[in-house]
């Protein structure tokens, strides 16, 4: 099957219309005709019916479209695996100061030769996507939420428990603890602006909740961490939490302080993803760091949700 034709037809599903789909591919309206009525010949169906809004896919072209897609990403995926060595490994890290970074940045101290592009993408399903297209290499998440199972193709390793802290300004009820226990927490205000619905970590805070009968309050637009830090130094009845390895810089006059939760301790669950059949060899460098440095999971006195992979 010619490829040219596979995606000269997603393009035409995609656009609804065959000029448009020769303006992204740089053809001409006529050459998109002739390519698909090449492939419907291939296939021996109709893929389009012509509406005078533009091309519409017929029940056949709508069977046939996801398999397009994939033949596409494994062509893309054949083409890279002769070319990965001579690009950087490209890894998705969530946000630029949370835990996964750190393991990047101690992943580049032991490896400076291997070139690094850290992107940050906001939620699983984008990253999930990333990888199968070969758009990233590696990606940090927390798996699996229950009704999101990871697709086949994708592995998973648990490489870093990290404690869940309580953050508050000098003047909240809790700030001059050494230590809390979890339970205690039930009662006070946990403002965490940040949380986006439909996240692996939203789901991962729904279960926090409910099982420790906590309040955690998502309101008002998210302006940051400095913002967060400014609030909850300003605002005594406001708490959040924080990662342990979460590296936040304040003003000395804020006087926020860190609490550790126990009893038990939170700890959220960063796992690396990758597509089973990359080929990038500083891939398997990555993996064989992160081994080496991960701690032991699920130590007693912590929590995690029943449906974090237990590896």
């Amino acid at each position: 099957m010619d490829l040219d034709t596979v995606r000269t037809f997603v393009a035409a599903a995609d656009a609804g219309q065959f000029q448009e789909a020769a303006a992204e591919l740089g053809v001409t309206q006529q050459a998109v005709s002739k390519r698909i009525a090449a492939l419907e010949r291939t296939l021996g169906v109709r893929l389009f019916t012509r509406t005078p809004r533009g091309a519409e896919l017929t029940i056949d072209g709508q069977a046939f479209l996801p398999h397009a897609r994939e033949l596409l990403r494994v062509a893309e995926r054949a083409i890279a695996s002769v070319h990965t060595g001579r690009r950087p490994l490209r890894v998705d890290i969530i946000a630029s100061r949370g835990a996964a970074s750190g393991l990047m940045r101690g992943f580049h101290h032991a490896h400076p030769e291997i070139d690094l592009d850290v992107l940050m993408l906001l939620d699983i399903q984008a990253a999930v996507a990333a990888i199968r297209s070969g758009e990233i290499d590696a990606s940090f998440r927390a798996v699996a939420a229950p009704g999101r199972p990871l697709p086949e193709d994708i592995e998973s390793v648990r490489v870093l428990d990290e404690p869940l802290q309580l953050l508050t300004g000098s003047a909240h009820a809790l700030a001059n603890a050494r230590s809390v226990p979890l339970a205690q927490l039930a009662g006070h205000r946990i403002w965490m602006p940040g949380i986006v619905p439909g996240t692996e970590w939203a789901a991962y805070y729904e279960v926090l909740v409910a099982e420790f009968g906590l309040t955690i309050e998502a309101t008002g637009p998210n302006f940051g961490s400095d913002a967060l830090l400014d609030t909850v130094a300003d605002t005594p009845a406001l708490a959040t939490f924080m990662g342990a390895h979460t590296r936040l810089v304040w003003p000395a006059d804020h006087g926020l302080r860190r609490i550790p939760v126990t009893d038990p301790t939170p700890v959220y669950p960063h796992s690396l993803l990758w597509h089973r059949d990359n080929p990038h060899p500083a891939l398997a460098t990555l993996r064989a760091h992160l081994a080496t440095t991960a701690a032991a999971h699920d130590a007693a006195g912590t929590w995690t949700p029943s449906w974090v992979i237990p590896r």
